[in-house]
């Protein structure tokens, strides 16, 4: 599968073909969700997300996985060090031995990716090192602008849009952010060991909850309806970032919109999944079962081949100067 979707893409230099593969195993072992509704998009255009997805997972390891006795310090000069590769790379000197770097860059070139989405998600890692909570939801979005918003703005130049870019723009980072804030309510747990609290503390002190009383409930995996109630506030707040992002979908690619769709319907489904759990977040994580991915896989093809059909179709009437009877209408979003 690897080797056909760099083939379709026109990727043939060998240490190039390396790289992307290393982008992909990551994408397949940390990004499962995202994974699966990768494998809906055209065969040419999946290295490219794969790339962006590594590059993104190798940042984050840093600031997260570097190792547990690494300093902050450690961690900030490790991704000085990841950053500086990466700006010589988008200006055309290849890093040696950065396989991830090497990809990305390659993939920035070939999709015109503006560099300076890289430079914001970048000033959002290093946030990581030193910021543990944010005050309220404006600040959390200075910080999603760089973590989330800008790899839905990366992805718009590979999906492709039937509107001018800058009219799909705003959605395709709400996108990002809705993401994004589907994978802070899952972490609570995780986040807290770690430390962080992304969840608005305006938001939790309006339901009586702060650190302490969530670091009491994770550590006595007691629970407390206090906290249920600001989990969801969260929830109710992210399903309204859903909304902004759902006109997007339309304003895709028609084949790469199953692809998009399917992302957002399985992340929307880790919400469903977090309040049929009760909100436990803070003591189990929160999982869509194989059932659903499976019946949202099987939608997304079944859109993907309806989008191929008249992709082929349209190409024909062109080539022919011909118009159909029965126009193809484009897809609705869900």
């Amino acid at each position: 599968m690897s080797r056909r979707e760099l083939d379709a893409a026109g990727i043939t230099d060998p240490a190039l073909r390396a790289a992307y593969e290393r982008c992909r195993r990551l994408n397949a072992r940390h990004g499962r969700t995202y994974f699966l509704a990768t494998r809906l998009l055209p065969a040419a255009r999946r290295p490219a997300v794969h790339a962006l997805y590594g590059f993104a997972r190798w940042a984050d390891d840093i600031v997260d996985d570097l190792g547990r006795a690494a300093t902050p310090a450690q961690r900030a000069a490790a991704l000085d060090r990841l950053e500086g590769r990466l700006r010589r790379a988008l200006d055309g000197f290849p890093p040696a031995g950065e396989p991830v770097v090497l990809a990305v860059a390659d993939t920035a070139a070939r999709y015109a990716i503006d560099p300076a989405h890289f430079t914001d998600f970048m000033a959002s890692m290093r946030t990581d090192l030193n910021v543990g909570a944010y005050a309220t939801y404006d600040s959390l979005c200075q910080y999603m602008h760089g973590s989330a918003a800008v790899i839905g703005l990366q992805m718009l130049p590979v999906l492709g849009t039937v509107v001018p870019r800058a009219e799909a723009a705003p959605h395709a980072a709400a996108l990002g952010v809705a993401f994004q804030l589907t994978n802070f309510l899952r972490d609570v747990g995780e986040d807290l060991d770690r430390g962080r609290v992304y969840l608005p503390e305006d938001l939790l002190a309006a339901h009586g909850v702060d650190r302490d009383l969530l670091l009491w409930s994770r550590s006595t995996g007691r629970g407390d309806r206090r906290i249920e109630a600001a989990l969801r506030a969260g929830e109710e707040l992210t399903r309204a970032v859903y909304r902004q992002a759902a006109p997007g979908l339309a304003m895709l690619d028609p084949v790469a919109r199953p692809c998009i769709r399917a992302a957002y319907v399985l992340y929307g489904s880790i919400l469903d999944a977090i309040a049929d759990d009760g909100y436990a977040v803070l003591h189990r994580r929160a999982v869509v079962s194989r059932r659903r991915r499976a019946a949202v896989a099987a939608d997304g093809l079944t859109r993907l081949a309806a989008a191929r059909f008249a992709a082929r179709h349209r190409a024909r009437s062109a080539s022919t100067g011909t118009a159909s009877a029965c126009p193809v209408t484009a897809q609705k979003p869900a």
